[in-house]
């Protein structure tokens, strides 16, 4: 599913490393994501207001806050693609990482004032008026939410977006929200027995820890957590694959956003190679760094007296 609608909506969607189809995918997931929540949202506080539930009408402001998200999701993709500027020399692609910032914020507020009105609901509870028709509302709502953590996982995955992958454990947090909201409507359809406000107060809860770990995976690369493990081997791997490498030492790896990462490394080449060969060896290197994972490397030369030497390599 998420394959065709790529293939109709982006195109070139198979280059993610490219930064225009990265941007492409985050906006289109942005869309998605604004569409979906917007009319969940209209579903299921129809429903709530009619049945008087607590606990529905939480779920509808949850997916709300959703919709509010993707807005701030679409706004984020499309302004990390600003270029460089004289006061932005590494470009805005972490305009990305605030966005998704922007998303916990949101969340735990939606969350803050769920706590208030259920807390409300379970001292002063009233009756509700649940329907079959309401039941069937929330259980679509649990299929749609279901799609939607498969879709945003598969697209964080694919471009590599704290962004998406937030979203995505948003909306399979939204899954297990709504089925406590569903099993609260059962019981009392079924029982007569009120534990409406004890189930707001479950989803407002799950709603407040869903922003508090998006807010970390978003502050990190902003305050410059180590770089993957993986993208590090990759690079040593690349940098050691040329023959007239002997080792390197002093990998660092800066992170600017989706699209925009620098490294610098100290490479090890033998004085009897010559330095007109190893400049050449260089600038091969450094290319291949930028075509083949797009990863913006500065390489400094370091000559050494050798005899029989093994590769070796040193990334700290």
């Amino acid at each position: 599913m998420t394959e065709l609608l790529l293939k109709i909506f982006v195109k070139n969607y198979k280059d993610a490393g490219d930064p225009k189809v990265h941007s492409a995918i985050g906006r289109f997931a942005g869309i998605t994501g604004i569409v979906c929540n917007f009319l969940l949202t209209v579903w299921k506080m129809t429903v709530g207001i009619l049945a008087g539930s607590m606990a529905i009408i939480s779920d509808a402001v949850n997916n709300l806050s959703d919709a509010c998200s993707s807005v701030i999701t679409l706004l984020g993709f499309k302004l990390a693609q600003r270029p460089a500027d004289k006061d932005h020399p590494y470009g805005h692609a972490r305009i990305e990482y605030i966005a998704g910032l922007a998303v916990s914020v949101l969340i735990l507020l939606a969350g803050a004032e769920l706590v208030r009105t259920s807390v409300e609901k379970i001292l002063s509870p009233a009756p509700l008026s649940i329907s079959l028709s309401a039941c069937i509302v929330l259980l679509l709502s649990i299929i749609i939410k279901l799609w939607l953590f498969i879709f945003f996982r598969g697209l964080g995955k694919r471009i590599g977006s704290v962004t998406l992958r937030a979203s995505a454990i948003d909306s399979r947090n939204d899954v297990i929200t709504t089925v406590f909201v569903c099993v609260g409507c059962l019981v009392n359809y079924f029982t007569n027995i009120n534990i409406d406000g004890y189930v707001g107060l479950i989803v407002a809860l799950f709603i407040i820890f869903s922003g508090i770990k998006i807010a970390k995976s978003t502050v990190s690369p902003l305050l410059g957590q180590q770089a993957d493990k993986e993208l590090i081997d990759k690079i040593s791997e690349l940098i050691l694959s040329h023959e007239k490498v002997l080792g390197i030492h002093e990998l660092l790896i800066h992170d600017y956003g989706p699209g925009q990462c620098y490294a610098s490394v100290h490479v090890e080449f033998s004085v009897a190679e010559g330095l007109l060969a190893c400049r050449d060896a260089i600038d091969s290197i450094e290319s291949d760094a930028l075509e083949k994972m797009n990863v913006h490397l500065v390489i400094h030369y370091d000559p050494i007296e050798t005899g029989i030497v093994q590769k070796s390599s040193d990334k700290t």
